[in-house]
């Protein structure tokens, strides 16, 4: 379908039923090509998560979307969509859900006694800039709480939309309470529109590190995920235009294909890249114990073996000679402050 990254419904596996079309009639047109994307509002009753993996260094995490309309082939978070009663294939990118009431929750949140002060990642699972968020601007309320609170924030979007929000990421820079890292996979747009669909170009995410750079707010790159045989030889590339734009940290994820990703992703490459597809598989899977899948904690984001050795010696080559001073960015977890509070200065 045009500006989608799947091409197909996986089965899910907590539905006891299933859609099939056996035997396509005219009756059947609408549903099987149907290409619109449906916003479904959810009230959850809190929206700020603890995160407990050891393989992400961040504390808390907070989602005001579930499905992400940028379509991106391989992203992990297809398969959280399957508790929905979703598909992880074309309804993760059709059927976003939308917490409006976000703001408020985080809010609250804040006031409770017992809230300790730790940076919330937004874009844990999808990315708060999407297309939906132009429409319904629940990251500009989350932000504004955040910035009434001086409460610390990190970042990771796709989406130049995140410009839009320069007035309050400047206030929040102003205090060290912003950390913003862009991700870029490659700078083919050939590639980029077959891996990615719906996201902004490599130019205008380029573009987005070099205005954030030149307010002042601290700002990074994200090499994620590298896939061999497909980007890994983009690395160097990336990595000097980023930080000619700005980008004073970087960081990288090799790809892992868990759950119906694994069949999402199979079925993509043999139908863009069938000369290379059993290749580049058999070397996803060579750095993963020999399977797509990997959910090993300490191994699955950077993987095992040769091929994941040369690409981490060629990231951290190419790191050292473009950005040769050490990040020095740190939190300031000091700041925080409920409106109304009193200050006592000494």
């Amino acid at each position: 379908m045009k500006g989608r990254g799947a091409t197909i419904n996986t089965d899910n596996p907590f539905s006891k039923q299933l859609y099939a079309a056996e035997h396509i009639e005219g009756l059947d047109e609408e549903f099987i090509s149907d290409e619109k994307t449906e916003y479904l509002l959810e009230f959850p009753k809190k929206v700020v998560n603890k995160v407990l993996s050891t393989d992400i260094p961040i504390e808390y995490s907070l989602n005001p979307y579930q499905g992400c309309e940028h379509g991106c082939i391989y992203c992990y978070a297809r398969n959280t969509h399957q508790y929905w009663g979703f598909s992880a294939g074309l309804d993760f990118e059709r059927k976003i859900l939308v917490k409006p009431d976000a703001p408020k929750l985080l809010e609250a949140a804040l006031n409770k006694k017992s809230w300790e002060v730790k940076p919330i990642s937004l874009s844990g699972n999808t990315d708060c800039y999407q297309p939906a968020e132009k429409k319904f601007k629940i990251t500009r309320g989350i932000l504004e709480v955040l910035n009434r609170y001086r409460h610390p924030v990190g970042f990771i979007t796709k989406n130049q939309l995140i410009l839009r929000d320069l007035d309050l990421l400047k206030e929040l820079a102003a205090d060290n309470l912003v950390n913003v890292f862009v991700s870029i996979t490659s700078l083919n747009e050939d590639l980029r529109r077959k891996l990615e669909p719906r996201t902004a170009s490599a130019i205008r995410r380029l573009n987005v590190l070099e205005t954030l750079s030149k307010n002042n707010v601290p700002c990074g790159v994200m090499l994620a995920p590298i896939i061999p045989g497909i980007n890994s030889h983009e690395i160097p590339e990336i990595l000097k235009a980023a930080a000619n734009a700005g980008a004073t940290n970087a960081g990288y994820q090799i790809v892992r294909l868990n759950g119906a990703i694994a069949e999402i992703f199979t079925n993509w490459i043999h139908e863009h890249y069938p000369d290379s597809a059993d290749k580049v598989l058999n070397q996803i899977s060579g750095m993963h114990d020999g399977n797509l899948n990997d959910s090993r904690f300490g191994k699955r984001m950077k993987g095992e073996g040769k091929m994941a050795e040369s690409i981490k010696q060629l990231f951290t080559a190419s790191k050292k000679k473009y950005m040769p001073l050490k990040n020095s960015f740190e939190y300031n977890l000091t700041a925080f402050k409920r409106p109304g509070q009193m200050e006592i200065r000494f």
